[in-house]
C-alpha cells in the first residue's frame, strides 16, 4: 500500500502540468523474455493507439487488449479494452506526467488501479501495474527494426520478409498497420426482446434493416453483413463496422437500425482485429449478384 499511496501522492504532484503525449511510446515493444508485446501508432489527431499481443509458436499473433491516450482538456487519458471483458467497454485511467515516468489511475477499478510507463532510455522502458496489494513490473525493449513487414517478432517468424507485392499507398489508403491490419467491431444480431406476432410491423422492421445496410456500405461503414444458420443461441446475423472512433460510436451506427429501434433486434459488440483488405471485396459484390435482396 505504501507504493500505491507514493504513487497517487505524485499523481497530485504533477497533476498540474500541461498534458504531455508519450510519443516515445510510438513503435513496436517487446517484453524481456515473453513473447508479449505492444505496439503504438499516432493518428491524424495526434492521439496514439495501440495494442497488446502475444506472438504463438506458429508466429500467430494473438491480441489481447486495444489500448487508447488521448488529450482531455489538460489531462492525459489512458483506455484500456480488453478483449472478452467488461462486455466490451474500455476502462479510463487518468494520466500524469512527472520526470520520465507516466501514470495512469483509476482508483474506483479492481485491478489494476495504477499503470506507469517510465522511459528509461530510447529504446527501453518499465511497465508497473498495481492495484491493492498485488503489484508487478517488467522491463520492455523496443523492436529496433521500424519496418515491422520486414521483421515480424523475434519470437517464430525470424526469416520473414516484406513480399515484393507489398504496394505502400495501398495500404495507407485502407489505413493498414505494418501487419496489414486495422481495427474494426464486431456486432452480432440477436433475436430481440419484441416478440410480436404483427407480420406487417416485422416486414417494415426488417425491410428498414436492409435498407439500413444499404446506407451504412455507401457511407463507408458496413464491411461484412450475413445471417447466421439455425442455431440454438437466437444469433441471428452479424455486422463487421469500420471507420469509427470508438464502441460508443459503434453502439450509435448500429441504433440507426429500424428493426434495432423496433425490438426485433438486439445485438452485442466486440472490438475486433482483421484485415485492413477486407473491405476491397465490396466493388466485386454488386457484379456477382443476380439478385437483389
Amino acid at each position: 500500500m505504501k507504493q500505491l499511496s507514493l504513487i497517487f501522492f505524485l499523481i497530485l504532484l504533477g497533476g498540474s502540468i500541461q498534458a504531455q503525449m508519450p510519443t516515445f511510446l510510438l513503435g513496436t515493444w517487446k517484453q524481456e523474455g515473453k513473447p508479449l508485446f505492444e505496439h503504438w501508432d499516432r493518428n491524424q489527431d495526434g492521439n496514439l493507439k495501440g495494442f497488446s499481443y502475444q506472438v504463438l509458436d506458429g508466429g500467430e499473433m494473438l491480441v489481447s487488449e486495444y489500448l487508447d491516450l488521448s488529450v482531455e482538456g489538460k489531462g492525459l487519458i489512458y483506455k484500456a479494452t480488453v478483449l472478452n471483458q467488461n462486455q466490451g467497454k474500455g476502462i479510463s485511467f487518468e494520466g500524469s506526467l512527472v520526470g520520465d515516468t507516466y501514470t495512469f489511475v483509476n482508483a474506483k477499478h479492481s485491478f489494476p488501479k495504477v499503470i506507469s510507463y517510465q522511459k528509461l532510455g530510447s529504446d527501453s522502458m518499465k511497465v508497473t501495474v498495481s492495484g491493492g496489494e498485488k503489484q508487478f513490473s517488467y522491463k520492455m525493449g523496443k523492436v529496433k527494426n521500424a519496418n515491422l513487414g520486414k521483421e515480424i517478432v523475434e519470437h517464430g517468424a525470424n526469416n520473414a520478409s516484406v513480399g515484393e507485392s507489398y504496394d505502400e499507398n495501398l495500404a495507407k489508403s485502407l489505413g493498414a498497420d505494418d501487419y496489414g491490419m486495422k481495427n474494426y467491431f464486431l456486432v452480432v444480431l440477436k433475436t430481440g426482446e419484441n416478440k410480436t406476432t404483427d407480420k406487417e410491423f416485422i416486414n417494415t422492421g426488417f425491410r428498414g434493416h436492409m435498407d439500413n445496410m444499404g446506407k451504412l456500405v455507401k457511407d463507408g461503414k458496413l464491411v461484412v453483413a450475413g445471417p447466421f444458420g439455425k442455431n440454438t443461441d437466437q444469433f441471428r446475423g452479424i455486422f463487421i463496422l469500420q471507420n469509427l472512433k470508438d464502441m460508443e460510436e459503434a453502439k450509435a451506427v448500429v441504433d440507426t437500425d429500424p428493426a434495432v429501434k423496433a425490438g426485433l433486434l438486439g445485438y452485442s459488440i466486440y472490438p475486433w482485429y482483421g484485415s485492413a483488405a477486407l473491405p476491397m471485396y465490396l466493388p466485386y459484390s454488386e457484379k456477382i449478384s443476380k439478385a437483389k435482396p
